[in-house]
């Protein structure tokens, strides 16, 4: 099965395991909803625009995890916003879990490279922009080799590698491996601070 083939199965199973983990982790997602608007008050959820395949926005979902930037309260870098939960949920992924429902619409895939932000758009290289092939994940072949601990060059490199090996056994594969990187709690932040440093452009791919 070539990659292009292996899309529409890989959809199938996108609807399949988002419905069912939509519906498995409603519990725990109302929990963890009234501990985010005890702790950081509202919005509980965290919305950002992001590029999707072919470069078309959508809406990303997550639970929201900094404190609203405020330079009067020190408030300014994304380590001095970073809550003591919000670091909880990031290191154990739990502030993915509402991600699922942009599964389930189509707009991501449990598997793929993962979709940066917006503003990214006009600094890829042509190569670079081949990452937009495909859906973004909730997880892919970057993070589970490095997740923010690695350089942009080597993100990229692996995000191009998922996008011409696709296939059930590489998603399977992914998949496992992020189980065991999100219980080693391994590569959630670059030597820089708790997120990744920001993208500059291809002659910046190591900042």
């Amino acid at each position: 099965m070539t990659a292009r083939s292996y899309d529409p199965w890989k959809r199938a199973i996108d609807i399949v395991a988002s419905a069912v983990g939509l519906a498995v982790t409603a519990p725990l997602q109302l929990v963890l909803a009234i501990c985010v608007r005890g702790w950081l008050g509202p919005p509980v959820i965290f919305r950002q625009e992001r590029p999707g395949k072919d470069e078309r926005i959508f809406t990303l979902v997550k639970f929201r995890t900094m404190r609203d930037a405020d330079a009067e309260r020190g408030l300014v870098t994304d380590e001095q916003r970073m809550t003591r939960l919000g670091s909880v949920l990031r290191s154990t992924s739990l502030d993915e879990l509402p991600t699922l429902w942009n599964v389930l619409r189509g707009d991501m895939s449990l598997v793929g490279p993962r979709p940066l932000l917006t503003r990214y758009l006009p600094l890829y290289s042509p190569e670079q922009r081949r990452r937009h092939e495909v859906r973004p994940g909730v997880t892919g072949l970057a993070q589970v080799s490095g997740r923010n601990a690695i350089s942009w060059d080597e993100k990229f490199a692996k995000d191009i590698e998922y996008v011409e090996r696709r296939s059930l056994k590489l998603d399977l594969l992914i998949l496992a491996r992020t189980a065991v990187e999100v219980v080693r709690r391994a590569g959630i932040s670059d030597q820089a601070g708790p997120t990744m440093t920001e993208f500059r452009g291809p002659s910046a791919g190591t900042a």
